[in-house]
């Protein structure tokens, strides 16, 4: 997959390295030539240009890119703009940002694909986390139910995989597990990456993964279960340890 990303600040920026390091090729764009600078050795493209002129958006490698993101922020009229010449010129596959709800709704008239919000995403998430506890990244599968990311608490460090159930996790499931491995991005920058654990769904017997499979410090889990649950274990495990 490739995409193009008009508009390099924080937002684009970040995005730009993430999906970078997911081993997707990435071409940036932005006005402001420090911002281009500064990621142009990270992505395989990176241009200067003003998103506000029909032509220099014309003249990016639209016809090369599965995707275009457009992630201007602060600039409310560039960003319209962009999109609409985006749309003009025939491209389909268009992501875009919106900062308020007048924005959203502009965009929503150009008929993107897929209008995104990372400041209230990032105030929802903020939001779930103070539910449950720092360090734990959540989505909200209903009124009650979450699946939830975190480090895998000191207690379960040398602990077969296959003994986490719902009993030792104190109501929660196991869904996934990941560890910190070296490997490289597209570009061959070195860096750290989680990977999956070879776990599978098991019964309460633990059935269904290699009982030599060990928690290491530094592990991530991937649970689902309710905030009381995940409240229920960390009271739990500190009591135990």
């Amino acid at each position: 997959m490739r995409y193009l990303i008009i508009g390099l600040g924080i937002y684009g920026s970040n995005l730009a390295r993430d999906l970078t390091d997911m081993g997707y090729e990435v071409i940036g764009a932005d006005i402001i030539p420090s911002r281009v600078a500064a990621i142009k050795d990270y992505i395989s493209t990176a241009y200067i240009i003003d998103a506000t002129d029909e032509a220099a958006v014309a003249a990016l490698p639209l016809k090369n890119v599965d995707t275009v993101i457009v992630a201007i922020g602060e600039n409310f009229g560039a960003s319209i703009k962009a999109v609409a010449y985006l749309r003009k010129l025939g491209i389909r596959s268009i992501f875009a940002r919106a900062v308020d709800d007048v924005h959203r709704a502009i965009l929503e008239g150009l008929q993107v694909q897929r209008i995104v919000t990372p400041e209230q995403r990032a105030a929802h998430d903020l939001a779930c986390e103070l539910e449950l506890a720092t360090g734990v990244t959540s989505l909200r599968v209903d009124d009650s139910a979450y699946v939830m990311r975190f480090a895998a608490p000191d207690f379960f460090v040398g602990m077969q995989y296959a003994r986490l159930t719902p009993d030792t996790l104190h109501g929660l499931q196991l869904v996934a597990a990941c560890r910190d491995t070296d490997s490289r991005n597209v570009l061959g920058i070195a860096r750290k990456s989680l990977r999956p654990l070879p776990i599978a769904p098991a019964d309460k017997a633990g059935e269904g993964t290699d009982p030599a499979l060990k928690v290491q410090a530094g592990d991530v889990f991937v649970c689902y279960g309710s905030a009381d649950d995940f409240r229920a274990m960390l009271k739990r495990i500190g009591a135990a340890s």
